[in-house]
């Protein structure tokens, strides 16, 4: 079944508390739906996005539903929560579609904002036909409806000399503490029985970083997800036990799944190794406990991944980044341990999701290039390492910091017996720059994320 995803922008002014001036108020927003949009039928959405009111609300994180019914009830109703200068507010509006007046009614937006239920603003918003038009209609979307579950279902066929991981990275929006759980399934090279094994580690912004490990245990064979004696990742929940480190966490997708490496990787293993997030994007809730503080967690933004392969390469570096509105980049560069890709630079493979797209639109361009020319380059250390590349229209430079106060080293074993060694931060710091070709370059967009970034660096 297929959904529908689209963005719009819209203009205006509201004033606020009665005796306030008129301010402008701008919205960004980003709608989806759970089935194709149906004009003459009435269909509800989710909404999200940045709610800015001149020097009282900047809020990046609203939310809120619409219905949209310009047939079946001639309206198109907006409802968002959002914070301005700490209070708590709800817009409500909504567009009365009318034939004697079709445009005028389906762009304008009279709007009451409450605080509490208690009336407290109203305003106008309008959508500007002139410059908003295209970029609305070029916005829709209609995905596949895909359910993060479906994978979480173990992808080992039983054969010896292969490796499973699912894993999760989040970081807590009160503490700012970053939290890795990591779940591995190990089937040895030498046919000897696989094994589950696995850690959780937590990275306080201050302080030092603890983590505590489970396994290694039989593996119990489970339909979907991972178990573990005393952990579980199930759809949508993650429990565990381990020494003095508890956890028990829900977690709820926020968008769609990302491929990092080419979507068919995931479905023929015929690469080397494959990874993929089942939601790019989510939040977790419940409490997470290292044994010297426990967190409740609320709307904790973070994502779970999933790897599958014959094991770890030479050498790679990994980045997980929540960019905000709805935007995230996933990076992996690494050297193979096959005998002839192993002689190659770092292969990068780079997913953004930018303003409701993916770019570059197939993971294999960050990687190979257009017939070998153009592949993205990495290049890897440690406490920096960096990403730059470039397609037609774009280019971008990633630079990554792993401060050693904040970055943790765990030896483990491959399934051919080899040590690996992963130096792992959940609190990194990051600086994104992407730029558009318009005659010259000139930035799209840059982001400078300081302690909330996901990044590891390894080697075997």
């Amino acid at each position: 079944m297929r959904v529908t995803s689209f963005t719009e922008t819209m203009l205006g002014t509201v004033r606020v508390d009665g005796r306030d001036p008129v301010r402008r108020i701008r919205l960004d927003l980003r709608a989806e739906t759970d089935q194709v949009l149906r004009p003459h039928r009435t269909t509800r959405a989710r909404l999200g996005g940045r709610i800015r009111i001149g020097e009282l609300a900047d809020d990046p994180d609203a939310t809120g539903e619409l219905e949209i019914s310009p047939l079946a009830r001639r309206r198109i109703r907006y409802r968002l929560t959002f914070t301005a200068d700490g209070r708590l507010m709800v817009l409500d509006g909504w567009k009365s579609v009318t034939p004697r007046h079709p445009v005028r009614s389906m762009t304008v937006l009279p709007f009451t904002l409450y605080e509490d239920s208690v009336r407290v603003g109203e305003g106008t918003l309008r959508f500007p036909v002139t410059t908003g038009l295209a970029p609305f209609l070029l916005s829709f979307r209609f995905p596949r409806r895909e359910d993060p579950a479906q994978y979480l279902a173990p992808r080992w066929d039983g054969g010896p000399g292969r490796t499973e991981v699912w894993y999760t990275t989040l970081t807590d929006p009160t503490t700012g503490t970053g939290i890795w759980l990591h779940h591995e399934l190990v089937s040895p090279t030498d046919g000897s029985a696989p094994h589950t094994h696995g850690w959780a580690a937590a990275f306080p912004p201050d302080g030092e970083v603890r983590h505590v490990r489970f396994g290694p245990a039989p593996w119990d064979k489970p339909t979907c997800g991972f178990t573990s004696p005393g952990v579980s990742v199930a759809p949508g929940r993650l429990t565990g036990t381990a020494a003095d480190f508890h956890w028990d966490l829900t977690e709820h997708p926020l968008a769609a799944p990302l491929f990092t490496f080419p979507r068919w990787s995931w479905r023929h293993p015929l690469l080397p190794a494959a990874h993929m997030l089942p939601a790019a994007r989510a939040t977790y809730d419940g409490t997470f406990s290292d044994g010297q503080q426990t967190l409740t967690l609320r709307g904790a933004p973070g994502a779970s991944a999933r790897i599958h392969g014959h094991g770890n390469a030479r050498r790679w570096a990994w980045l997980h980044a929540e960019l905000g509105d709805g935007d995230v980049l996933d990076v992996i560069a690494a050297v193979s341990t096959r005998p002839v890709l192993r002689q190659l630079p770092p292969l990068v493979f780079l997913r953004l999701r930018h303003r409701d797209r993916t770019w570059p639109r197939r993971a294999e361009r960050s990687a190979v290039g257009l017939f070998g020319i153009g592949r993205f380059r990495a290049r890897i250390a440690l406490p920096e390492w960096t990403v730059t590349g470039r397609t037609l229209l774009r280019r971008i430079r990633v630079e990554v910091t792993q401060p050693a106060e904040r970055t943790l080293a765990l030896d483990y074993r491959d399934p051919d017996g080899a040590p690996a060694v992963c130096r792992n931060s959940e609190s990194a710091d990051a600086k994104i720059l992407l730029e558009r070709w318009w005659g010259h370059w000139r930035p799209e967009a840059t982001w400078t994320l300081e302690g909330t970034v996901h990044a590891e660096v390894g080697e075997r």
